[in-house]
């Protein structure tokens, strides 16, 4: 692991929260539909990025040399990913997981104060927060065991994509 990897997470995370804090209030402006949307969009986003983070720690390099053998574009990236397992994982799973999480319970907390707050709040709080909660963990669980599964597609379509942002 790299010498300053947890201060590197720390700035991270610091800078993803700022983002993510603002991007959640300026949605509040919106109305609910769009809300919904993106509160849709952010948990799929954590769940997605769990997804990658849990198929990094568990993908086999071998097939992934393999495939850099036979020149398929994004092996080369995806061995890296792979070698950097913990890293990745560590970004994927806490960094962008616990951001959305947060963010996810920022925008909930506005739609229950525009779509309630004429009745009981926190009653409505509670059932929204729990909604959230269940979609969020119950997504994960079943992302993990398609991580596990298809760790190496995944890692190799992973490593495909970050191709595309690659310059030489």
């Amino acid at each position: 692991m790299k010498k300053h990897w947890t201060l590197t997470v720390f700035i991270l995370t610091l800078i993803l929260a700022i983002v993510f804090s603002f991007i959640a209030n300026f949605l509040g402006n919106f109305n609910n539909i769009v809300l919904i949307v993106c509160l849709i969009s952010i948990i799929l986003i954590g769940i997605v990025f769990d997804i990658i983070g849990t198929a990094a720690l568990s993908c086999n390099e071998k097939v992934l040399h393999s495939r850099a053998s036979q020149k398929m574009k994004g092996a080369k990236k995806a061995i890296s990913i792979c070698k950097n397992a913990s890293s990745v994982s560590s970004f994927c799973n806490d960094v962008v997981g616990d951001v959305c999480g947060i963010l996810s319970g920022s925008l909930v907390t506005i739609l229950v104060i525009n779509l309630f707050s004429n009745s009981d709040i926190s009653l409505w709080n509670v059932i929204m927060a729990s909604l959230l909660s269940s979609l969020t963990v119950g997504g994960k669980a079943i992302g993990k065991k398609i991580a596990i599964k298809y760790a190496d597609n995944i890692i190799y379509n992973v490593g495909k994509f970050l191709t595309i942002f690659s310059f030489k």
